[in-house]
């Protein structure tokens, strides 16, 4: 029992005299290598117009988060951007060679004039 009050004291001078935890180290790290890599995603999905709307949104609220020092939350919101980004690319090159179905077509001017007329079966 004496040793946890003892290590936790050298936790509570550590606090005090300014060191922080061991893990805290690399927290600004790991938040600017997700940065690079969520940066570098959005971009590779705005090249291809996939740029989903929230990445910027989530990249400002990370840089706030890190300036306050909340690595912890900077980091979740840099992955989800991240995340974000590389959603964007694919779905974009997925879609890349899409078109409009026919139902989508028919009687807005773009479809052939035979099908572009009325459902109903009048019996003409």
């Amino acid at each position: 029992m004496n040793i946890h009050r003892f290590s936790a004291g050298i936790l509570v001078a550590a606090l005090a005299c300014g060191l922080p935890p061991s893990g805290w180290a690399g927290g600004r790290a790991d938040f600017e290598r997700l940065m690079t890599e969520a940066r570098q995603a959005r971009e590779k999905a705005a090249s291809v117009n996939g740029e989903w709307r929230d990445i910027g949104k989530f990249l400002e609220q990370a840089e706030q988060a890190a300036t306050k020092g909340d690595f912890a939350t900077a980091k979740r919101l840099a992955a989800k951007a991240k995340r974000q980004g590389k959603l964007g690319y694919k779905q974009a090159m997925n879609q890349r060679d899409a078109d409009f179905p026919e139902y989508m077509i028919i009687g807005s001017g773009r479809g052939s004039d035979s099908d572009s007329g009325s459902d109903n079966d009048s019996g003409d």
